[in-house]
């Protein structure tokens, strides 16, 4: 009796014991806040006691003392939180703009850091973005080298990544985009990011030219949007407003609420603009919606939702008379008939991470989207109905020195088109478009799947070895719902062959700060249906996809304790069956496969931090692009082009700028951009002027108490008045004696200016 006594006190006090440690244990996980990847090697130091342990290779952590620590990581901005016992945490962490080398990169889909990237990868921070107003992506964009963004209205646009994409008359295509992890790249291979909110964007993460093999189709690369994290237990409303030229009126409305584990970040935008052009007035709504929940260590999923309902009307090009004379004037037949785009779309997406083991993790995404669009032209009015579904999975492993991933991604969607005559000829001047008798009817299945392996080996500490493999299989339904006497019926089906693109890489750490990459990549870019078609309506049985093989050798290094970073790239990217649109009437064209087209250039950047002290920072940034991108073989029905200048893309493009900001508040940047000229015609007969635009924007902000924060500016964009064409129709055709309309200007001197509030509960 007198044993059991003593063994029932020891178990009772083994007990308390063991209740008490693990009620001082803390747990949790450190993430990148954009992209959710895990973070390892995170410095987490007790303040008070300035023990320091690190974040495994999964971003977990443990500590059994509660308290308030401090999280510390190369690339990140540092944390500091008080972990309280009998909590799970999950730690967002923020990117440093000035250590983009050392911030870990998920468009490979194994998370890295980007220094160790074996593809020329770019990441466009939130500070980058903030540098002009919220209106335009172009001038983000066009201060990244390779990337070349024309605009010839805020609903015109067209995206270049290495020359590839030039080739299209309106729109980007060959060129894939991401939200997140829902695709915005239609399975028509066209793609639309200016649409979205640039206050919901957190990041961009860009690879340039086909150096992916997990992404299939995208022969000029691959861009993501990331957007704005929901950040866990944060409460925080905010609000701008912004005023500008041309009529321009904005706000913004950004809310968020995080629990320990479950977070929402609803995001909603109006913004107005009468436009510098006549017929040029935009409205745009736009409400985004993200949402995190952490179930467990293991498992969480991510809700992601845009919606957007725009109208915009279209000044469209004009000749060089009007361009040198009149820029303002809209093109006579669209000033007419009052042409526009109307349009709402929406995507939505489901992800679901889960661990399996230390080792090992499977992310799944589910989507879908939708796009409803009524656009009146002067030759027709068209309407487009557009739905999409898709699922996305892959799995994530290492074993000692080996990463990888394997997956796959359906896509399906159906497209609807139907043209109507535009009668507004026939009504008084002023009346604008007016719909008529139905000519056509069309609808398309779409639908392509990609299986994707990439690996990582790490030879060394200092070498990576990388090899990926991608298999895509595309193919086109097509429903001529319009047969008549006159319109022959394009019914058919086409399938493409299936491509199999592999990627090999190396990379070499020659010290911690310099690093060498190299690879050898290929990719593809199907044509679309209508480029599928032939002049009778016919689908063309011998068209084929673009392919090229990329060949690349890159840098990326820092010195001076990380103030200096150079970033250099020298690429060759050949294509072959390259697809050109025949013109066959006015604004109507067909696709055929003409010939190769050789692209051979020279990217570097220079960032430098001049001053970084608890007052105040500055910094400068510098990038050159050389583009030698030249038709190899190109034989366009009886004209030989062959080593002329591919058509649509400056020679050189160069951006300088400087970046102050100060803890009293005050904030400012200045930028400058040169752009050479480009070959407006394949037959290199007429050049655009080269040009040279400056950009100013300054403000004050300042913490009223510790809830609230207010921040103004004011932005001048072109500030010395350049005349320049932002947009180039290449090989426009004049019809009926009228000259080729190639020219969309550029807006002149403006200004914007705005108040942003922000409050934290």
């Amino acid at each position: 009796m007198h044993y059991s006594k003593i063994i029932l006190v020891f178990l009772t006090l083994f007990g308390f014991s063991f209740s008490s440690f693990s009620q001082s244990l803390i747990e949790g996980k450190i993430i990148d806040g954009d992209n959710k990847s895990p973070l390892s090697k995170v410095q987490i130091i007790n303040t008070e006691t300035k023990d320091t342990i690190f974040s495994n290779s999964q971003g977990v952590f443990r500590v059994n003392k509660v308290g308030i620590y401090s999280f510390k990581k190369e690339g990140y901005n540092k944390k500091t939180i008080n972990l309280k016992s009998n909590k799970y945490y999950v730690i967002q962490l923020s990117i440093n703009p000035s250590e983009l080398n050392e911030v870990i990169i998920n468009a490979s889909n194994i998370p890295q850091k980007l220094k160790r990237s074996i593809t020329s990868s770019e990441i466009i921070s939130t500070a980058d973005i903030e540098r002009g107003n919220s209106v335009d992506i172009v001038p983000i964009l066009n201060r990244t080298p390779g990337i070349f963004m024309q605009s010839g209205a805020l609903n015109t646009n067209r995206i270049t990544i290495r020359g590839i994409g030039s080739r299209n008359l309106y729109g980007t295509s060959k060129i894939r985009a991401y939200f997140q992890d829902i695709p915005l790249t239609s399975g028509n291979g066209e793609t639309t990011i200016e649409d979205f909110e640039l206050g919901s964007i957190s990041r961009l993460e860009i690879i340039k030219g086909s150096g992916s093999s997990i992404y299939g189709a995208g022969l000029g690369g691959t861009i993501h949007l990331m957007p704005q994290s929901a950040y866990l237990n944060q409460n925080s409303a905010e609000s701008d407003i912004l005023f500008g030229s041309f009529g321009l009126i904005k706000g913004i409305v950004n809310v968020n609420h995080g629990t320990e584990k479950n977070s929402f970040r609803a995001i909603y935008s109006n913004t107005h603009s009468d436009g510098y052009r006549d017929n040029n007035d935009y409205n745009r709504q736009t409400f985004t919606i993200n949402t995190n929940h952490f179930l467990n260590d293991k498992n969480d999923i991510t809700f992601l939702g845009s919606y957007v309902d725009l109208k915009g009307f279209i000044p469209s090009s004009i000749n060089e008379n009007t361009y040198k004379n009149n820029p303002k004037e809209a093109a006579f037949t669209w000033a007419q008939s009052k042409g526009y785009e109307d349009t709402k779309r929406g995507v939505f997406g489901l992800s679901w991470n889960h661990q399996y083991n230390s080792n090992i993790k499977q992310t799944t995404s589910v989507f879908t989207s939708f796009k409803d669009a009524y656009e009146p032209r002067p030759f027709d009015v068209l309407t487009e109905n557009t739905s999409a579904i898709g699922i996305r999975s892959r799995i994530l492993g290492s074993i000692k020195k080996l990463n990888w991933t394997f997956g796959g991604e359906l896509f399906k969607d159906n497209y609807k088109s139907r043209k109507f005559k535009n009668l507004y000829k026939e009504y008084p001047a002023g009346t604008g478009s007016v719909e008529g008798d139905k000519f056509f009817d069309l609808k398309e299945k779409r639908t392509y799947y990609n299986i994707f392996f990439e690996t990582n080996y790490h030879i060394s500490e200092k070498t990576m070895l990388s090899f990926g493999l991608n298999f895509n299989k595309t193919s086109y339904t097509l429903n001529d719902r319009f047969v008549t006497n006159d319109n022959p019926d394009q019914s058919g089906s086409y399938e493409f062959k299936g491509i199999v693109s592999p990627k090999l890489g190396i990379s070499y750490l020659f010290t911690d700060n310099i690093s060498l990459y190299s690879n050898i990549s290929h990719g593809f870019s199907p044509p679309s249906t209508t480029e599928t078609l032939l002049p009778d309506g016919l689908i063309n049985p011998d068209i084929k996809p673009e392919t090229g093989w990329n060949f690349e050798i890159g840098t990326r290094s820092s010195f001076f304790n990380n103030r200096l970073q150079l970033n250099l790239a020298l690429y060759r990217l050949d294509v072959r069956n390259l697809l050109v649109a025949r013109r066959t009437g006015n604004d109507e064209f067909i696709g055929v496969n003409a010939g190769k087209t050789q692209h051979d250039g020279l990217e570097v950047s220079l960032n430098y931090q001049w001053l970084k002290k608890q007052t105040y920072t500055l910094s400068t940034y510098t990038n050159y692009t050389l583009n030698n991108f030249v038709f190899k073989e190109f034989i366009d029905d009886t004209n030989n082009y062959s080593g002329n200048d591919l058509t649509g893309v400056p020679k050189n493009i160069f951006n300088a700028g400087i970046d102050f900001q100060s803890a009293f508040g005050v904030f400012g940047n200045i930028n400058f951009q040169h752009v050479g000229s480009m070959p407006i015609n394949d037959s290199n007969s007429l050049f655009s002027d080269s040009y040279n635009l400056s950009n100013l924007k300054f403000g004050f902000q300042r913490n009223i108490n510790k809830k609230l924060n207010f921040k103004v500016y004011l932005g001048i964009n072109n500030i010395f008045d350049e005349a320049y064409a932002s947009q180039i129709l290449i090989n426009a055709s004049g019809f009926g004696g009228t000259a080729p309309r190639y020219y969309y200007p550029g807006n002149p001197v403006n200004y914007y200016s705005g108040l942003q509030l922000s409050y934290s509960f």
